[in-house]
């Protein structure tokens, strides 16, 4: 790559940088100093401690780079360090939300102080190696995006009060709704994983070939409707349909119904408040567990990660996502082929999360960033109403433990044929 070359791209990832830094503080303009202190459970975490995390990330990862760089804040990196441990101590994850100091002002100046410092870089010149740490910093900045609204979704969803984070969701019950069909799959040797050109996390590569068996995918996601009928079918009280674990699950917990659901199962707590449940829309926050109980209820089973990336790879990424700003699932409007492959709910699979054939981590310390969670976990994909769409491909792989259900996540039925 010639200097001039070089020069162009960092240019323009110092305005994409400048976007993205500026996409995470405005989601955070409809809260308050005292919502963005919220931690309503573990694996949530505040408002605040988001923005100030990611911060962190590029203060460690880029601007430690630099020999001239002095954090304003270096007693901060033990706050605002998630997991990387070969880097330092951090603070344990379920005390996040004890943190009132420091404040959301001090962040929010510290934010300013380090993309100030990270743009300089970028203009006066960086490596190669540097610009694609950057790039890996936006792609978690925008991990956290996404993580900002579920996580406030949840803590509010604990206030008695059910606020709303935003007045402007407007999703109108829809009339009618795609029919749901099976549609029969490639069959035979395919390849999946990242490829480029373009960004991709290490656990989407390498490349690989994949045996893809007699199948078919359905055309759309499962509906709240779909999703009821299980319910007043009993399906949260018959053993059989569950694994088991997933039965221990919904016997210590007493699941009766998805997450946000109200009791009268006409109604769901969403980032406008409480709505009435849109039958047409695809249900979301369940877990692995309901997913994998409903398919089994419904005669099928979930697709696995290869035969979704086979049937999305040509797809172009369009869809519900954050960009379109409903902050919630929509119904699939009734056209032909498959629908709903990105946006509304991110999607289970029956893989569990394991590394690829010829799996490496990146070197040093960012070989945290992936690796290490490949257990116990399974994979998603497609992305939500609440990822942006330039963070989301065909060969992007989401994972979550198979408990998880406070993220927008949903149900896509696959059969053998």
């Amino acid at each position: 790559m010639s200097l001039a070359q070089s020069a162009l791209q960092a240019e323009a990832l110092a305005l994409r940088f400048r976007h993205i830094r500026s996409r995470s503080v405005a989601l955070c303009a409809p809260l308050s100093p005292e919502d963005m202190m919220v931690q309503s459970m573990p694996d949530a975490s505040p408002a605040k401690w988001h923005l100030a995390h990611t911060t962190w990330f590029f203060e460690q990862f880029v601007l430690e780079r630099d020999g001239k760089y002095r954090s304003p804040h270096p007693e901060w990196h033990y706050l605002f360090n998630s997991y990387y441990q070969s880097v330092g101590p951090m603070h344990a994850r379920p005390q996040r939300g004890l943190l009132s100091r420091p404040g959301t002002a001090q962040i929010r100046d510290y934010r300013e102080r380090v993309d100030d410092a990270v743009a300089e870089l970028l203009l006066r010149g960086a490596d190669a190696a540097t610009l694609a740490v950057v790039e890996l910093g936006l792609e978690h900045e925008q991990q956290h995006q996404e993580l900002l609204l579920t996580d406030i979704k949840h803590a509010f969803s604990t206030n008695p009060l059910l606020p709303a984070y935003t007045a402007r969701l407007a999703v109108p019950s829809s009339s009618t709704a795609a029919a749901l069909e099976f549609i029969v799959g490639a069959e035979g040797l395919g390849t999946i994983g990242h490829d480029g050109p373009g960004f991709g996390f290490d656990n989407e590569s390498p490349r690989h070939r994949v045996l893809l068996p007699p199948h078919a995918l359905a055309n759309r996601l499962i509906t709240n409707a779909e999703f009821a009928a299980f319910v007043h079918d009993g399906g949260y009280r018959e053993s059989s349909l569950w694994l088991s674990d997933g039965w221990d699950v919904v016997s210590r917990e007493q699941w009766q119904r998805p997450l946000y659901w109200q009791p009268d199962l006409a109604s769901e707590f969403t980032l406008a408040g409480v709505q009435p449940i849109d039958p047409h829309a695809p249900v979301s926050h369940v877990s692995y567990y309901e997913a994998d109980a409903f398919a089994r209820w419904a005669g099928a089973r979930l697709p696995t990660e290869a035969e979704w990336e086979s049937a999305a790879a040509s797809m172009p990424v369009q869809g519900n996502l954050l960009d379109e700003q409903a902050y919630h699932p929509r119904a699939a409007a009734p056209e032909l082929g498959l629908l709903q492959m990105f946006g509304d709910v991110w999607e289970w699979t029956a893989s569990p999360y394991v590394s690829y054939p010829g799996f490496r981590p990146l070197a040093g310390a960012l070989g945290e960033y992936n690796g290490k969670f490949m257990c116990g976990q399974w994979v998603l994909r497609g992305g939500a109403c609440v990822t942006p769409r330039d963070h989301i491909r065909a060969s992007y792989r989401n994972f979550f433990p198979p408990h998880a259900r406070w993220q927008f996540m949903g149900i896509r039925l696959g059969q053998d044929r």
